[in-house]
């Protein structure tokens, strides 16, 4: 079986885990083309709404709580509201370098403390940066959450911004963006992904992990002011779940957070208006260690908060998901002309990503690689079509329907998991309860809607074709 590609999602801290954003790179399905019926599908499951509280301090801070009695650690996450999208002009990853700043030391912790908070306990930190939010998660043994409470709010306060911690994260970040996009075969491919999606002036168009050439212009005073602006109790969002007790918990969070004060003047927001694409395009990009050419089609997508969303993930999953997913047994087993294949839908707070990446199977002699990108793209676009265009059956949708649900619930069953989902919730759909409203609309989802969603979103709009091949003379 063929190997499949990594690709990255929001950038973390520690582990580079791999896997894009809303999908990873998965070999793929299916089978002849299914019979259309009428049958009802599966009825739907019964999800209990997350019994979650929620309270707003006076210096804004938003507080989201949720118990979960059957664990004896508590998760304790903090949402700031920034991302690449609101990394200054020219300096493309400042806020994933921000992130990593954040674990320097505060008026009373050492550098790495939260190391020892957590981890010497049988806990765990880590953070991650994405286009519109940067979040730092730990767990810990339940007798530990004042302490964690309090240094989440001595670093929100107390930050130690300076230039040697600055020099040495900058250090931290420009050795991942070398193993992450310029080491990888193919990561400049997909570091490309989102300016050929949005344009290279747009703040969702900039790639979350930035240049080498802004990160070594950021100054010292450049990234003062941007904590001041962005790290501030009313632009965060604290969410606990796990093992605690409610009062105990709301007297901890007004004793630590209350005090801290919130700026005069607003949270500066990034905006730019996202003019509609009239016409497709074609690119043609090279690499310097590229194995086998790829080919790369992309689309804008809609905000994270369209009804069509869950529908999206549905088609995404039918496609893409898994060894009998649609995509992987047209392109890799059935016409073996890809050796990995992914759709995937990545939805921002404003607008969205749709991509689908093909690598061509191999090795090609020089002179072939056009015709077999064109095959793969080919490939791609009729599998595409062949969703939108031709019912399907009940039990196909039903079981990437039930993968998503257990996928989901799944994660609901520790701590971090809940925290997880009521955070994005909160900042990709406004509340912390549509993480519930999500579900429910995912289960409700019918084999016409994923079919209008492609049509309106895909074959209705013009893309962008990214051809990706090993430079000349290499």
């Amino acid at each position: 079986m063929p190997t499949p590609i990594d690709l990255h999602p929001p950038l973390r801290r520690r582990a580079l885990v791999q896997g894009l954003a809303q999908g990873a790179m998965l070999a793929t399905l299916a089978a002849a083309a299914p019979r259309p019926s009428a049958a009802p599908l599966a009825s739907a499951l019964h999800l209990p709404a997350l019994a979650l509280r929620q309270r707003r301090l006076a210096n804004g801070l938003q507080v989201v709580s949720l118990p979960h009695r059957g664990s004896s650690s508590v998760a304790v996450q903090v949402w700031y509201r920034v991302g690449s999208r609101d990394d200054p002009p020219g300096r493309s990853g400042f806020a994933h370098l921000f992130e990593h700043m954040m674990f320097k030391g505060t008026r009373h912790m050492a550098a790495e403390s939260f190391d020892r908070l957590t981890e010497d306990v049988g806990g765990q930190n880590n953070a991650f940066t994405a286009e519109d939010m940067t979040v730092y998660q730990s767990e810990v043994p339940a007798n530990h959450l004042e302490r964690l409470l309090w240094a989440e709010a001595e670093r929100m306060a107390w930050l130690r911004v300076d230039q040697a911690g600055l020099d040495s994260e900058r250090a931290v970040v420009i050795e991942e963006l070398g193993e992450r996009v310029l080491a990888d075969p193919y990561g400049r491919l997909l570091n490309a992904l989102p300016q050929q999606a949005f344009g290279a002036h747009h703040p969702y168009g900039r790639p979350v992990i930035g240049s080498q050439a802004d990160l070594n212009a950021a100054t010292l005073d450049e990234v003062q002011r941007f904590h001041a602006s962005h790290y501030r109790p009313d632009n965060a969002l604290l969410i606990v779940a796990g093992d605690f007790d409610a009062p105990e918990l709301d007297a901890w969070v007004d004793r630590w957070f209350g005090p801290l004060r919130s700026p005069d003047a607003a949270v500066p927001r990034a905006s730019a208006a996202l003019h509609p694409r009239s016409h497709p395009a074609r690119v043609v990009l090279t690499g310097p260690q590229v194995p086998l050419p790829a080919v790369a089609l992309v689309w804008r997508g809609p905000a994270a908060a369209h009804d069509d969303a869950p529908a999206l993930q549905i088609a995404a999953a039918l496609l893409s998901s898994g060894d009998s997913s649609r995509l992987n047994e047209a392109l890799v087993y059935r016409a073996q002309i890809a050796q990995s294949v992914a759709l995937w839908v990545d939805l921002y707070a404003d607008a969205g990503l749709i991509a689908a990446l093909a690598i061509a199977a191999g090795p090609l002699a020089a002179g072939h690689v056009t015709g077999r990108l064109a095959d793969l793209e080919a490939a791609l676009m009729a599998q595409i079509h062949r969703l939108a265009g031709t019912p399907v059956a009940p039990a196909e949708l039903e079981k990437v329907r039930r993968q998503l649900l257990t996928a989901a619930l799944l994660a609901r069953q520790t701590p971090q998991g809940l925290a997880q989902a009521m955070g994005n919730a909160a900042l990709l759909l406004g509340d912390p309860r549509a993480a519930d409203r999500r579900l429910a609309r995912l289960q409700a989802v019918t084999a016409a809607e994923v079919q209008q969603v492609l049509k309106r979103h895909l074959l209705d709009r013009p893309r962008v074709t990214l051809r990706y091949q090993q430079q000349a003379g290499r």
